[in-house]
């Protein structure tokens, strides 16, 4: 599929601000599992320019998307609002479950307009703002300029919007946009280097149709280890093609002599998809589901002077953590009181810790994968998950809640629910007691069931 690209009237490359404030790049992979890097155990996938940044900058272990499909996760970062309470809890436009057990819910298929954006934050104090890539905030995928819920219309100067390809595409013509979404990115950088600019590079890599350039797909092919379940070729060229576009703006902040005044995000906005090469051993689950496989991801921060390079931080944190940590990175506050976040900067300058005692998940949706609606909470290292259909009617002891402790348990096979009822209660509370504080949407009961 094509791209749209778009420069917002009235905006002007190159105007100068006196007080320099932190560039802000923020590069977002799409499906990217938390092990398909080497900085974070992949030996198959070659993944020097992530492996740099962690060198560079401190690398989280217990990272967590604010929902295991996209869209959502999407809306957390830009909003620092959990998708729970913004009633956007599905990638847009969502499946057309049948015949289930739950009725489906009437979700927001946009983000509104009246929530306030990372970029619209940060141009109230002189930043520039660029969208290169994926948007997947607005009710379809048909970009104009002007049409309001596109990025345009939410705090972005300058635009480019991509989709992914599709079965006709030519793998040998950046089927993902990379290059595109790359080049796009580093002109921006160039242009605006000597004022503060938040550039957002959300990738569609390395999302599904699996294709990539011939050549790179034969080096993987070639490589020991090809044959197993783990490593298919094609995706380990689509890691390593992504891989070089983080490394090309790298070396463009390099070259504008403004690293060190940049603060650069690696993320990803959930976990990887769920096939039979995906490396998420030893988690388990994949997208679309609440074990540590769909939800768990890489995350990676360099902000010279501020971040400690080579450091790790085994705190959890959170997709939603990103508006209110920009936010008081450049000198501002959060003024919205419903915003769920937590700014991380204690964390990056490993002065504190944060004062959170939970983190959450809704997902109130059948997805296409078989999965069925669930939440979830992480309360220190215990996390339970609840089957939305298996208590919806009152707790069913064989099966509706899980109880897992991700410290001695990460790959969540060992379910302490009946073993530990109080702690399990106790998870549970907290659980219905955010749902509540949020207006979550709850599920009913099918009267066919």
């Amino acid at each position: 599929m094509g791209a749209a690209s778009t420069l917002v009237p009235g905006f002007t490359y190159g105007a100068r601000l006196s007080n320099r404030k932190p560039n802000v790049v923020f590069i977002l992979a799409d499906d990217l599992g938390l092990h398909q890097a080497g900085c974070y155990g992949n030996d198959f996938y070659e993944t020097p320019n992530v492996d740099r940044l962690a060198r560079e900058g401190m690398r989280f272990t217990n990272a967590y998307a604010a929902c295991p499909v996209c869209s959502p996760t999407r809306a957390s970062i830009m909003t620092g609002k959990y998708p729970a309470r913004l009633h956007l809890t599905d990638y847009i436009p969502g499946g057309d479950p049948k015949n289930t057990q739950l009725v489906p819910i009437d979700w927001t298929k946009f983000l509104p307009l009246d929530e306030e954006t990372i970029p619209e934050a940060l141009r109230r104090v002189g930043y520039v703002c660029g969208h290169f890539g994926k948007w997947h905030l607005n009710k379809d995928k048909e970009y104009k300029l002007g049409r309001p819920g596109d990025p345009g219309s939410q705090g972005f100067d300058d635009v480019l919007t991509t989709r992914k390809p599709n079965s006709r595409s030519d793998p040998r013509k950046d089927p993902h946009h990379i290059d595109q979404i790359t080049d796009r990115s580093i002109t921006f950088i160039e242009a605006n280097k000597d004022r503060p600019f938040f550039c957002y590079v959300p990738h569609n890599a390395i999302h599904s149709p699996e294709m990539e350039r011939p050549d790179l797909v034969a080096k993987y092919a070639a490589k020991p280890g090809a044959d197993k379940h783990k490593n298919r070729p094609v995706l380990g060229a689509m890691v390593e093609h992504l891989d070089s576009g983080v490394g090309r703006i790298l070396d463009a902040l390099d070259e504008a002599k403004i690293a060190d005044d940049t603060l650069v995000i690696y993320f990803s906005d959930n976990g990887g998809l769920d096939s039979d090469h995906n490396v998420r051993k030893p988690l388990r689950g994949a997208k679309a589901g609440l074990y540590e496989g769909g939800i768990r991801v890489p995350f990676i921060v360099r902000w010279p002077g501020v971040v400690k390079r080579g450091s790790t931080c085994g705190a959890p944190v959170i997709s939603t953590d990103f508006f209110p940590t920009l936010l008081e990175a450049v000198g501002l506050k959060v003024q919205d009181p419903s915003v769920d976040g937590k700014s991380l900067l204690p964390l990056l300058q490993q002065t504190g810790e944060l004062k959170r005692e939970a983190i959450f998940w809704h997902y109130p949706h059948y997805h296409a994968s078989g999965i069925a609606p669930s939440g979830a909470i992480r309360m220190g290292e215990y996390k339970l998950i609840e089957w939305f259909e298996k208590s919806i009617d009152g707790i069913d002891t064989e099966g509706a809640l899980e109880l897992f402790n991700l410290k001695e348990d990460i790959g969540e096979q060992n379910n302490l629910a009946k073993k530990m009822p109080d702690k399990a209660a106790e998870l549970y509370d907290a659980l219905k007691t955010w749902r509540t504080s949020v207006n979550a949407q709850k599920m009913i009961k099918s009267p066919a069931c």
